[in-house]
């Protein structure tokens, strides 16, 4: 038993390390850790699941936006998905199929690409400005709130991309093809997201 706790107190010692390094460090190496979670949000997209009614795919991204927001925190959440929305708008080939360019911006699901910075950077701003979102409990809400954050900006661009290329949809045509697919697939990822966040970042207050 004093052995379990012993490591357990040493584990919560490193992480505390950690997180207080990535606080101090120069913004050069912020800029490459966010470089380093863009890449891995463009990994995340290669995961992806083609349905015949939405031209919206399904992706393992939002899983990678939030624990990369976690890691990254405060404003360099927010830059590691603008680094990768806007290195992929100019070509780099990492948004869903081994593609690049702007428009995927333009595109059915051009908004939620505008959702993951506006999320990541949520995430990572009220993740270290208060220590008491890092419980799991209000990880798990924190991570569900950024998800509807996605959700809102991309239906606000798929409702004009229908409407540009087809008759307008109702609300529940909209629902079917920006939301309902992805709801089930996106609470399990925001869970398991709040489960490793809540394992590798300390409770305590480090910046």
């Amino acid at each position: 038993m004093g052995g379990c706790m012993e490591f357990l107190s040493g584990y919560r010692r490193a992480r505390l390390r950690l997180f207080e390094w990535r606080s101090c460090l120069e913004w050069e190496y912020k800029l490459l850790l966010a470089l380093g979670f863009a890449a891995l949000t463009g990994l995340a997209a290669q995961v992806v699941i083609f349905l015949p009614w939405t031209p919206v795919p399904i992706t393992a991204q939002t899983f990678a936006v939030l624990v990369g927001a976690v890691v990254l925190g405060r404003h360099w959440g927010g830059v590691g998905q603008l680094i990768y929305v806007a290195l992929g708008a100019i070509g780099v080939p990492w948004f869903y199929g081994m593609s690049g360019g702007y428009e995927h911006l333009l595109g059915a699901s051009g908004g939620y690409l505008l959702g993951f910075v506006v999320a990541a950077w949520l995430v990572g701003y009220l993740s270290d400005t208060h220590p008491s979102t890092r419980r799991a409990p209000s990880l798990l809400g924190l991570f569900l709130l950024a998800t509807v954050v996605i959700y809102g900006l991309g239906l606000l661009q798929l409702y004009a991309w229908l409407c540009a290329h087809s008759t307008p949809p109702t609300l529940l045509e909209l629902l079917i093809k920006g939301v309902l697919p992805f709801l089930p697939g996106d609470i399990l990822k925001a869970v398991l997201a709040s489960g490793c966040a809540w394992a590798i970042v300390p409770k305590e207050r480090f910046c």
